[in-house]
């Protein structure tokens, strides 16, 4: 009973055209590439990114340092608008001292908000230029994760895309074959009917 189910499936089927196999076997690779290929993707492009951020981060706090300092000038009455922007920064002169060189003062940018006497965290880079901070864990890992799901969503699109790309194609070579097959068999039932 077997063989003879297997020897069914083997025989060949008029209905079947060459565009339904080409269109059954991308539907098998397009599930694989989606469903495997992507995720694997998103995960290599998220470690990538991973050890990348991770690097910079370990860099960038190896070359800037953070100061306590005192806000010594007085912060503008009034704050400018600018939309778009999630946290404000103002330029205010600061001191703080460091140990061997004695107090420094400087401008840097504080938060919107810092009044004069307030003690704020800032980061200065080598040069003694005021700079934000280092990425911090959270910051690698929001990284991370962007990159990641950004990389397997636009894996899974490009599949899909080139799947629809497939279909397209196999429909228009299905209607050609149907078109031909009817030209041939068309007069015939034709002159049954007339």
């Amino acid at each position: 009973m077997r063989s003879r189910m297997l020897d069914g499936h083997r025989r060949h089927n008029p209905l079947r055209r060459r565009s339904d196999v080409v269109e059954a076997w991308t539907a098998l690779v397009v599930a694989v590439l989606v469903l495997i290929g992507a995720p694997l993707a998103g995960a290599l492009a998220g470690r990538w990114a991973h050890e990348d951020a991770r690097a910079v981060a370990a860099e960038q706090r190896a070359e800037r340092h953070r100061v306590r300092a005192e806000v010594v000038g007085r912060p503008p009455d009034t704050l400018p608008t600018a939309e778009g922007v999630r946290e404000q920064r103002l330029r205010i002169a600061v001191r703080w001292t460091e140990p061997g060189t004695g107090p420094r003062t400087t401008i840097a940018l504080v938060p919107a908000g810092t009044h004069r006497g307030d003690r704020v965290d800032l980061w200065f880079d080598a040069r003694g230029r005021s700079v934000p901070p280092p990425p911090d864990d959270t910051t690698v890992w929001q990284h991370t994760l962007t990159l990641g799901v950004a990389t397997a969503g636009g894996s899974a699109a490009a599949v899909l895309l080139g799947h629809a790309v497939v279909r397209w194609v196999a429909l228009r070579h299905r209607l050609a074959e149907w078109d031909r097959e009817w030209a041939r068999t068309g007069p015939e039932w034709s002159r049954r009917s007339a």
